[in-house]
């Protein structure tokens, strides 16, 4: 599947200046691609989204493409925060499905399968390994919701 180049909306970096998060977007797919950074802190995923957030109510974006692949550390104290601010937020604005693409650190993960768990009664989500796969299932199931009527 090939996907036209994105547009980059933003680059953060951390409280040190070391990258933390790239936003892309895809407007034909209605996708904003986040990859993240380095070592997670609540914190810092916490400022990372709050400052992201800006373009939703910019951009229509059904579908979220959240790549932790490079990224390692523990940021499970912002659960809480995605879960009660962030995702009602998120639904409202009509995101309907996340990939979700897992570090490699184990503490990473733990905090990822709580987080996935969390949203799986709200939208669509799943796990990858690659992105093209990430990708192609984020597609279909844009597909699919157009292909639903309301």
């Amino acid at each position: 599947m090939h996907f036209p180049t994105p547009t980059q909306l933003l680059s953060l970096t951390d409280g040190h200046g070391a990258p933390l998060a790239e936003y892309f977007y895809y407007p034909e797919h209605e996708l904003l691609y986040v990859r993240w950074h380095g070592q997670l802190t609540g914190a810092e995923l916490i400022r990372g989204v709050q400052q992201g957030a800006q373009w939703r109510d910019k951009l229509h974006y059904s579908l979220i493409l959240n790549d932790k692949s490079d990224t390692g550390g523990d940021w499970s104290d912002a659960l809480p925060w995605l879960l009660y601010e962030w995702l009602p937020q998120a639904l409202n604005a009509g995101v309907r499905a996340m990939a979700y693409l897992f570090s490699p650190d184990r503490e990473n993960q733990f905090a990822s399968h709580e987080f996935i768990a969390a949203l799986k009664p709200h939208l669509a989500i799943e796990q990858f390994d690659d992105l093209e796969t990430a990708m192609a299932w984020l597609v279909q199931q844009r597909n699919d919701q157009l292909a639903r009527p309301d």
